[in-house]
């Protein structure tokens, strides 16, 4: 989807503490109209309690929350019908169908009639469950219940999907058919996605922005290929236990280096993995 200069959503100074843990640490950032944007981090980086401050779940400590200019209130129908929220672990009534947590849905929503009943099959059709509506959830796939969780999340159209952790838990080919739905819902619906995971495959994969988070606080934030342009286009790797880096900007320099260098040492495309690294001193995964 094209991306809008347009912000749908604004955190100023975010902070949230439990006890004497900052798991948020006074984050700022603004969210643009179609743009997919994952904060990518280790477990424990804040990403879950930033989440649960952006829908409403937690109130910050400190801190201010705007979508499309107007502060944001939880209780507040109108602007809770401006988001949708996957959360980390599946929280669909596993005795139900789908088409039947669907429905509990849009009558929170309120939905009624035969705006329900289109909302309904719209969500099967888009989930691909439509030949397990009647299937109870506990029955259904893993993959299949994740995608339940957000064509719930989104039955009732809103402007910016939330999901933490899409797809922890999934086996590989499960992962990459996620990512594929997720990339037809911004393309397909328009709707802005804010992720985060811990996976650096699935940011490359998926995101048009992606923002480092470490210990509560912001370290980095651009596209894939301008985080890893900070460093040098290539990097010189020596060594095989403890690898030493250095970086280039281009192949030529790289080549130069690498043709002084006595000792095993390789040349490569500098990766996000690296750029992760480098700034944040955290190694991260690249699947699960």
């Amino acid at each position: 989807m094209t991306q809008s200069t347009h912000a749908v959503l604004q955190g100023r100074g975010l902070q949230r503490a439990f006890g004497a843990r900052q798991a948020v640490a006074d984050i700022s950032f603004e969210l643009k109209a179609g743009e997919i944007c994952a904060f990518l981090g280790p477990n424990g980086a804040g990403k879950t309690t930033l989440i649960k401050m952006l829908t409403g779940l937690l109130s910050p400590d400190a801190g201010e929350i705007h979508y499309q200019g107007e502060a944001y209130h939880p209780n507040r129908l109108a602007l809770k019908k401006l988001i949708g929220l996957v959360p980390q672990h599946n929280n669909i009534d596993r005795e139900l169908t789908p088409e039947e947590n669907l429905r509990v849905h849009g009558l929170l929503y309120q939905m009624r009639g035969a705006e329900l009943a289109q909302a309904i099959e719209d969500s099967l059709v888009f989930a691909g469950l439509e030949e397990h509506r009647t299937t109870p959830a506990e029955k259904l796939s893993g993959g299949m219940k994740r995608r339940l969780v957000i064509a719930r999340a989104l039955m009732h159209k809103p402007k910016i999907l939330f999901l933490d952790e899409p797809t922890v838990g999934l086996d590989p080919h499960s992962r990459r058919i996620m990512w594929s739905f997720l990339g037809k819902i911004n393309q397909q619906q328009g709707c802005t996605i804010f992720l985060t995971t811990h996976y650096l495959e699935e940011a490359e994969r998926l995101a048009s922005r992606v923002v480092f988070i470490e210990r509560g606080r912001i370290i980095a934030d651009g596209s894939c290929q301008s985080l890893k342009q900070a460093l040098g286009a290539y990097v010189v790797e020596t060594g095989t236990v403890t690898p030493q880096q250095e970086f280039f900007d281009s192949r030529a320099q790289a080549l130069a280096r690498l043709a002084q260098i006595e000792e095993t040492a390789v040349i490569r495309e500098t990766s996000l993995e690296d750029a992760f690294l480098q700034m944040t001193g955290t190694r991260l995964v690249n699947h699960g």
